[in-house]
């Protein structure tokens, strides 16, 4: 069979190569932006709720007192240890701890730039959401000390969390080579984020659709970088490195993305 016949078949030809990297970029924005959409308008929905003071807005107050029924001193306390974590300097710490630590494993520039585009952006949704919401956190009678008096929507700590968590577990995902690796940085990343919210209702700092919008919206910027990261790559034909090659094997011959 000649060349050409092949070709006429589509046998594996740059056509077909091409063709087929086309559906896959196609699928990739079709998933991405689909997951994206679905979860601000969930999001949305949940703030016409608060703001209208109806729907699930109103298991924000029998949530809160579940909570308290909840509670002893003991739990207090080792609640309130973990929630600090979700504070600016610990999260920060640990964040830049965490990416320096893939930086080195695997020596791709694009592991900070993700980084701190997605935490950029988590911290200004937090600021541009209290102020434009202005929504009081729950009364002080009912929250564990240290008082908090910040506005309430959404959850920083809830929301930034989740991002700065889901952000690292995708870059193992993207990066490493054995399935354990990526199932337990999904896995962590998932607990670390709903522990974190539920702590912040727990402790009574926060209502519990301030942290349900909070999950939406970080999720949703999260699905829109990933989505982007994904184009990039498909686009430029570098998907995860293989998997029998170093880890910085190729860094110096990549610039840009990737």
């Amino acid at each position: 069979m000649g060349a050409g016949e092949i070709e006429e078949r589509g046998g594996g030809g740059p056509p077909a190569t091409e063709a087929r990297s086309t559906r896959a970029l196609a699928l990739t924005g079709v998933v991405g932006g689909g997951a994206f959409v679905a979860l601000m308008v969930a999001a949305e929905r949940i703030y016409d709720a608060v703001t209208q003071e109806d729907g699930v807005a109103g298991l924000d107050r029998p949530v809160l007192e579940a909570a308290i029924a909840l509670r002893t001193p003991v739990s207090e306390a080792w609640v309130t240890a973990f929630t600090n974590l979700g504070r600016t300097v610990p999260m920060v710490v640990m964040g830049v701890v965490l990416t320096t630590v893939l930086f080195l494993r695997y020596r791709r520039r694009t592991i900070w730039v993700l980084m701190l585009v997605a935490s950029a952006g988590g911290v200004l949704f937090t600021l541009v959401g209290k102020t434009l919401v202005g929504r009081n956190r729950p009364d002080p009678v009912f929250a564990v000390p240290p008082y908090e008096d910040s506005f309430s929507f959404p959850s920083g700590h809830t929301l930034n969390s989740t991002v700065v968590a889901g952000m690292l577990a995708y870059l193992v995902v993207w990066l490493a080579a054995r399935t354990w690796s990526r199932v337990l940085a999904v896995a962590a990343a998932t607990a670390w984020a709903v522990a974190m919210g539920l702590s912040r209702v727990f402790l009574g700092h926060h209502w519990l659709t301030d942290v349900m919008f909070a999950w939406l919206l970080g999720l949703g910027w999260l699905a829109l970088l990933v989505t982007v990261h994904r184009v990039v790559l498909d686009r430029r034909g570098r998907d995860r490195p293989a998997l029998d090659a170093p880890p910085d094997a190729d860094f110096p011959s990549r610039a840009g993305l990737g």
